[in-house]
């Protein structure tokens, strides 16, 4: 339910679903490509609970939603039917940049199929692992059986992106399957033997036959092709028939064309594109390295960074092993470092859980949180992550690292940098270089990464007496904020909620009201009214944002028990009635009314303060103090 209301949420602020024309996932974000950015809102989307943060680039709107981002994926899929509409770029309706249009395709095309690439690369790294155990030995029947489930996804990774090359390009994705199964059928394949190319003929008409499983270009090339047929094949044949008609002789065309020319013609493309890429990387490996490891973060934070996916694969496609992941070990975990850095350093317990879970987060490949959440806002940790990965990139470049299947970099990734014959100088090089990004990542981060005006810096160590908190708050400028509610004060942490109660949201209190209402803080304007009017999201005229979240999980009631009293986008005095809603009712439904007060724009103030002294709270009373620079 709460996946729903989010799902729903994000559509109305993205400019509803006609708006969008395609929606892909990765590990951490959403990312739609919209007809029309400016419909979209994204600070409002921003504001949602369960969201971190919108970043927009290479013509997509991205959402950081975090690890549940599929299940959010799956409500918006289901609720705006998206895997019935076209994809394509005439159905934008609007110009992009090649380079919008490049990342568009690349995550489109390859997102979807990185879970089972992921999967099966790690399970290569333990069938490397038992061969150098001897536990299995390779051409017996284990290793052959453990072998087809981990390069099974490799080697029929033409079939797996012409499906989604083929949906991307607007036609028919089963038939993207069948072009796919062409390429690497067996009786094509029996053809090549052990030679690397053959020719040979089609109707008499010479072929050059190249091997074509695992390969990644020829088949994206070939579904971009079959697409364009089927489409114009589909404006000139009755309804009647079309179906099947317009996949028959698409088919009859494109798979000849391939095997003639355009896999071959794609093939020594991309073979010369990775020639020259490592090329470039042997003029000087360890300068090449410790670039790329320094900039990886950053083009994650733009979400641009899948544009080295494709030639990552190809070179695995093409040589078998990979130069360029083994580089990336050093940039996720000296965030990873730089994180735990914070969450040592840090008293705040809303910091500390925040640090703790995005530390986990990313061990297991998953840096959005930690950049988004710490890192990025506090500026410092963020950049010394990326320059000490830069030491754990030169050491991987010098020895010339390689992996040798797929991957996201995770804890499990070092699995793949196992050879068939052992461990050997490359893999610990690779493993020495990320603990020693990491080490200096934290070590640093720790002693000089945090500015010293920050909560986080000082642990939030304030006097719990009143005068001097008194005293402090008079040394700043302040904006003072007052209770909308009437009841019990608690802490945020105390809150039975582990968005709220972690601060991800923001800093403020939680109030267990004794009366049925919520009031406007200060003047200002409602940003936003969820449909179930639970939750109102509040801005202030002086600056501050706030989210009125009434009752947790109280968005399964659908609305029941509440009474909106304002919309989204009125204007209102302080005092003026928000929401009323039915205690006892919200009660015996089996509900908590506890209401969090979040400030969610709490990183634009040195200070968010409780300043209210006693444990009952009425309407009106001085609640927080938001203290912010005297500039």
């Amino acid at each position: 339910m709460k996946n729903k209301q989010l799902a729903e949420s994000i559509i109305e602020h993205v400019g509803g679903k006609d708006n969008i024309i395609s929606l892909v996932h990765c590990a951490t974000r959403l990312r739609f490509v919209l007809k029309d950015e400016s419909k979209a809102d994204p600070e409002i989307v921003k504001k949602q609970v369960g969201v971190i943060t919108v970043v927009q680039s290479g013509g997509q709107f991205q959402v950081v939603i975090g690890n549940n981002v599929a299940d959010v994926f799956n409500a918006i899929m289901e609720l705006t039917n998206l895997n019935e509409k076209p994809t394509t770029d005439e159905a934008a309706g609007a110009k992009k940049g090649i380079v919008s249009k490049l990342i568009d395709l690349v995550s489109s095309i390859f997102i979807p199929a990185l879970v089972v690439l992921v999967a099966g690369g790690i399970f290569k790294g333990v069938v490397a692992i038992l061969q150098v155990m001897e536990v299995v030995k390779a051409g017996d029947p284990t290793y052959n059986f453990l072998n087809a489930i981990a390069d099974a996804p490799f080697y029929y990774l033409p079939i797996i992106l012409g499906f989604s090359a083929v949906k991307k390009f607007g036609g028919n994705p089963y038939v993207g399957m069948a072009l796919g199964g062409a390429l690497v059928h067996p009786s094509v394949v029996g053809m090549l033997g052990q030679a690397f190319e053959l020719q040979t003929e089609f109707f008499s008409i010479p072929i050059k036959l190249i091997p074509y499983p695992s390969s990644v270009f020829p088949i994206i090339l070939a579904a971009w092709f079959y697409s364009l047929l089927e489409r114009n094949f589909n404006k000139i044949m009755h309804d009647s028939f079309k179906k099947f008609i317009a996949p028959l002789f698409g088919l009859i065309i494109t798979v000849p064309l391939t095997f003639a020319v355009i896999g071959p013609v794609v093939s020594f493309l991309s073979d010369s594109v990775a020639s020259g890429i490592i090329f470039v990387y042997e003029l000087n490996s360890v300068i090449a390295s410790m670039i790329l490891a320094a900039l990886w973060q950053v083009m994650v934070v733009f979400g641009i960074h899948w544009g080295l996916v494709p030639f990552a694969m190809n070179n695995i496609s093409v040589y078998h092993e990979d130069f360029m992941i083994p580089i990336l070990f050093p940039a996720v975990f000296a965030q990873v470092g730089a994180v735990l850095a914070v969450m040592l350093r840090s008293k705040d317990p809303q910091v500390k859980t925040l640090a703790s879970s995005s530390v986990l987060s990313g061990i297991f490949g998953v840096t959005e949180p930690a950049i988004y959440g710490i890192n990025l806002p506090l500026k410092r940790p963020f950049i010394i992550g990326c320059v000490s990965s830069m030491i754990g990139g030169g050491i991987i470049g010098y020895y010339h690292s390689v992996i040798y299947s797929f991957s996201f970099i995770s804890v499990f990734s070092f699995l793949q940098l196992i050879p068939a014959t052992g461990i050997d100088e490359k893999f610990y090089a690779v493993v020495f270089g990320s603990i020693i990004s990491f080490v200096v990542a934290t070590i640093v981060t720790y002693l000089f990464g945090i500015p010293k005006n920050k909560d986080v810096a000082d642990g939030n160590q304030v006097s719990s007496s009143t005068e001097k908190k008194a005293e402090e708050i008079k040394q700043r400028n302040t904006i003072t904020i007052s209770s909308p509610m009437t009841g019990k004060l608690v802490e945020l942490k105390e809150v039975n909620d582990a968005t709220f109660a972690s601060g991800l949201m923001g800093k403020g209190v939680a109030i267990i009201p004794s009366v049925g209402e919520a009031v406007a803080p200060e003047d200002g304007e409602v940003v936003s009214l969820f449909r179930t009017k639970h939750a109102i999201g509040f801005q202030t005229d002086s600056g501050a944002e706030m989210l009125i979240h009434i009752g947790i999980d109280t968005v399964k009631l659908d609305g029941q028990h509440f009474e909106a009293h304002v919309e989204a986008g009125q204007k209102v005095k302080k005092g003026d009635r928000l929401v009323s809603f039915d205690i006892e009712a919200i009660k015996q439904a089996g509900f908590e009314v506890t209401t969090p007060i979040i400030i969610t724009n709490s990183d634009d103030y040195i200070d968010v303060q409780c300043i209210f002294k006693q444990n009952d709270v009425q309407q009106g009373d001085a609640l927080l103090a938001l203290s912010a620079n005297k500039e």
